[in-house]
Formats: structure tokens, C-alpha cells, sequence
């Protein structure tokens, strides 16, 4: 009889040591499903998709390709089956063309020559197939932008005839353009039977896309329901196994006196005559579409990016930080975007992490490290803000991605920055950290520090801000305080209307 599942996971267990990462988790996917996998982060969805990957393998349990029983021991073996994953980071080589990254893993097609001219022709095919035939196949994939870059990353996939497709958060850095254009391929993957299993923290992507939904909790298995049958708030508390409370939590700051002030900041293209205020207790929000300038502006504050002209006043005076160690001297934290690359060094220790920014001031001030109370700090920091982690020693790239933001944000928390800049503090992050970040920014906010917060997500803008800048192509075209604040006015600025 044949099955009427693509693929079936059941039972699997995984351990790490005395840790289980994973235990008796089961997960099946119909053939053309969209199937949504949710959680919170350390839930167990990146280890079970490794597992799928061949990148780990299984302690306990079985899977199923079209209801046989299969044993997946390499990437190599995930990869005959029809298998395969798409990361945030792509595995693409920057430097080859679209072509050659598309067929990487036969160029020769096992002859001795490369046929240049049928490896482009079949490469048109695929991005054809997609309708993206506007990408020429003899581009460098490191010089296409990033949703181009992803449409290349699934051709690969579809040119090994994948059958099962794992999209993993595929919209943490698209704009609202290449969304609707990545969703329209996987619709149109879906009507040609391909499965696809969809993780994101995104509820709106979710509910939109998906057809079934399955819930890990802590390495456990939940649930799995039909998206028809469920709506976003019962889907988060079988996520968090607690009833949620406001998602944008109420904050008590009074805001007081200006503490950062930019005039006519100039730094490039892309910072153009820039000016604002941010206030002790305020949180301010920078809005605007991606390449709008909000990052640019504030790394050229804080001496990350050479600035060509401007004055910054800081706490009434001027200054002119020329790198980001004279920035952290004067107690301002910048919590960047990108916390793989630049928030922490992913192979030193969660305790080096979370006290980098303050040990001049707080773990050694006479050059010598008190180790332990400095571990003892570490363990208070992390604990405020609920962080799940094994030991202070463990390397931070041990940690999901929620508590590596976490770690991220406690460094400057022990820094005691007067004023911190987040940066999409909540991408890839999931419900229940969101609600644990916005209660640490509120907080802060309380204690008198300034928050500047860039995000691209309009409800937490909206939800989290007392006034906000929006940008377009590097200048500030609008400013809305608490009582003006709207989806409508802040897409209209951003979008020059």
C-alpha cells in the first residue's frame, strides 16, 4: 500500500552528551504540503532538520521516504533521496557564476570536458521554471542580491530533483518585495508536489503559507493541527506552554533630557545630512525599507564606518568616536543586525562574550581578572533575562540563535550603556524571547537610557516606540510620535509618499 505521507520522522531521539537535544519527536509531511515547524528557539527544529540533512545523526527512531525506511548518514545520503535544506546562509560560492553554483556537484555531467555552453542553457531552464529568467546565468553569485542569491540556492536544490524541500527563516533578510515573489515560487512548488517544510518565527508567513503546523517544545513534541483549525494566539502558547500576555509589554519610563543629538550626519551614499535627538528613558524607533540607511547611520555613530562631516553630541558634548572601543569607553552600546558576524565570536566562551565590553571597567579595572566574580556576574546577567545555556564556559556558537541574541544583548547590559542601539534585536528570534527582549529594552528604559531600535517589523515599531525616524535613500523624510504612529503613515514616508 502506498503511503500517503513524502516523509516521516518518528520517534527520533538525539543526544548531545548527557543533553537531549531531542526526544521522541515525530514529524510527517504529505506529498505538495506546505508544513510549517515551529517553536521556540532551542525547541529542537535545527537538530532535527540536521538529522534530515545527514549532518547528525539519529540516536533513536526512523525515517521514511515514501514510506520506506531509510538510513541518512551523510549529506551525500539526504541528498540521493531528494532531500534537501535551505539555510539563512546560503552554501552558494560567491565567486563561481550561477551556473557553475547550480550544478556544482556536476559540472562534467562525469565526462572529462565542462560543456559550457548546455551547463548555461540548463541553468536558463531552471531559472526559467521559476520565473526568474531575468538572472543571467553567467553572473558571479557573490555580486547578485540576497533574494537572487536564495532563487539560485533553491535552482541547485530542484537541479538534484529535490522532492522534500526545508526552507529554514528564508525571509529574515528579503523586503516585502522578494517575500511575495519567494512565495509565489513555493506556491508554485507546492502545485508541482514538491513537500516543503517551512520553519520561521513569523506568524502571518505561517498562517499564510502552511497547510499543517507541528509544535516542538524543548526538544519535545507538542502537537501537530491544521493551520484552518488554530489561530496565531493558541498557536504561541502551545509554542511557550503558557498563556501570553501582552505582546508589546507596558513601560513606566519618564523621559527626560537629551542624550545623544546628530546634526547633518554625512557618511557616503547611504548617510545623507542626517539629524536627531534620542532622550534618556526614550525609546526611539528608526523605520524604512531595507537599504534605507538606518544601519549606515548609526555604525557612522558609533565610529564602526568613517564619517565625512557632522557633529555628535553626546550627554551635551561633542564627540568624535573614531572607533567603536572610544564609543564603548563612553558607555554607548550598539547591539548589531547580524550577531553571527559581528555580535559575538561565535568560538570563545559565553562568559568572554558577555563581559568583552566591561572588563576595564567592571572585571578588571587593575588589569587582573577576577574569574570568579566575573562568572558570578555572568550567571546574574543571563539569569535576568531568562537565557538557556549549559555552562558559562560552553562556546557561544553552542547556543539557538534566541539565547545567542541574548548573550548579545547582555554584554551591554553589564557595559551600563547610558544609550544602546538595537539593532533588529528580535530577527530570527522566536515569540517568547521577542516579549523577554521588549521587557529588557523597557527596563533599560526605565533605569533613564536612551534605546534607539531599528526594525523592519511595523507592529513592534509600533507597539515598542515613543517617537520614530523614518528614512529613505540615507535621509529622513518624516518623524512620528506615539499618537501619529500607523502602518499607513510610517509605509507612506518610507516609501516617499
Amino acid at each position: 500500500m502506498e503511503s500517503q505521507y513524502k516523509l516521516e520522522m518518528k520517534g527520533i531521539t538525539k543526544r548531545f552528551g548527557k543533553v537531549t537535544a531531542l526526544h521522541d519527536v515525530s514529524l510527517d509531511v504529505k506529498p505538495g504540503e506546505i508544513h510549517a515547524l515551529v517553536g521556540e528557539n532551542g525547541a529542537g527544529k535545527s537538530t532535527l532538520m540536521k538529522i534530515l540533512s545527514g549532518a547528525y545523526t539519529k540516536d533513536e527512531g526512523k525515517i521514511l521516504v515514501d514510506g520506506k525506511e531509510v538510513n541518512i548518514d551523510g549529506s551525500r545520503s539526504s541528498m540521493n533521496l531528494g532531500i534537501a535544506i535551505i539555510y539563512q546562509e546560503f552554501m552558494l560560492a560567491p565567486d563561481l557564476t550561477v551556473a557553475e553554483n547550480i550544478f556544482i556537484d556536476r559540472l562534467s555531467s562525469g565526462g572529462v570536458a565542462i560543456n559550457w555552453s548546455k551547463l548555461r542553457a540548463d541553468a536558463r531552464e531552471q531559472l526559467d521554471k521559476l520565473g526568474f529568467g531575468d538572472i543571467n546565468p553567467n553572473a558571479k553569485c557573490g555580486a547578485l542580491s540576497v533574494a537572487y542569491q536564495q532563487v539560485v540556492e533553491i535552482c541547485k536544490c530542484l537541479a538534484r530533483n529535490a522532492r522534500v524541500l526545508v526552507f529554514d527563516e528564508p525571509t529574515a533578510v528579503l523586503t516585502f518585495k522578494e517575500v511575495r515573489k519567494l512565495f509565489e515560487i513555493i506556491k508554485r512548488l507546492k502545485a508541482e508536489g514538491v513537500s516543503i517544510v517551512y520553519i520561521s518565527h513569523r506568524m502571518e508567513e505561517i498562517f499564510e503559507l502552511s497547510d499543517r503546523i507541528t509544535v516542538l517544545k524543548d526538544g519535545g513534541y507538542v502537537t501537530t493541527l491544521n493551520t484552518s483549525d488554530t489561530d496565531q494566539r493558541r498557536l504561541v502558547n502551545l509554542m511557550v506552554g503558557r498563556e501570553m500576555k501582552d505582546m508589546f509589554p507596558p513601560r513606566h519610563a519618564t523621559i527626560g533630557d537629551t542624550v545623544l543629538k546628530v546634526e547633518n550626519l554625512q557618511a557616503g551614499k547611504m548617510v545623507q545630512g542626517v539629524s536627531f535627538e534620542a532622550h534618556a528613558g526614550e525609546i526611539l524607533g528608526f523605520y524604512g525599507l531595507v537599504g534605507a540607511g538606518r544601519t549606515e547611520t548609526m555604525r557612522a555613530i558609533f565610529g564602526a564606518d568613517k564619517r565625512e562631516s557632522g557633529k555628535i553630541y553626546y550627554f551635551g558634548k561633542e564627540v568624535n568616536w573614531k572607533s567603536p572601543k572610544e564609543a564603548v569607553g563612553e558607555q554607548f552600546g550598539l547591539l548589531p543586525e547580524d550577531r553571527k558576524k559581528q555580535g559575538l565570536l561565535l568560538e570563545q566562551s559565553i562568559r568572554m562574550n558577555t563581559t568583552l565590553a566591561s572588563l576595564k571597567t567592571k572585571i578588571a579595572p587593575k588589569g587582573l581578572i577576577n574569574h570568579r566574580s566575573e562568572k558570578q556576574l555572568v550567571k546574574q546577567q543571563l539569569a535576568s533575562i531568562q537565557t538557556k545555556y549549559g555552562d558559562t564556559e560552553d562556546n557561544a556558537n553552542t547556543l539557538s540563535g534566541g539565547n545567542q541574541q541574548k548573550v548579545a544583548l547582555a554584554k551591554w547590559m553589564t557595559a551600563d550603556c547610558k544609550c544602546i542601539v538595537f539593532d533588529e534585536p528580535t530577527r530570527g528570534v522566536d515569540v517568547g524571547a521577542k516579549v523577554e527582549i521588549f521587557n529588557v529594552m523597557n527596563s533599560l528604559a526605565e533605569k533613564g537610557v536612551a534605546i534607539i531600535m531599528i526594525s523592519s517589523e511595523m507592529p513592534e515599531v509600533i507597539g515598542m516606540c515613543d517617537r520614530v525616524e523614518i528614512m529613505r535613500n540615507g535621509k529622513i523624510t518624516g518623524e512620528l510620535n506615539k499618537t501619529e504612529l500607523s502602518e499607513d503613515a510610517l509605509i507612506a514616508f518610507a516609501m516617499g509618499v
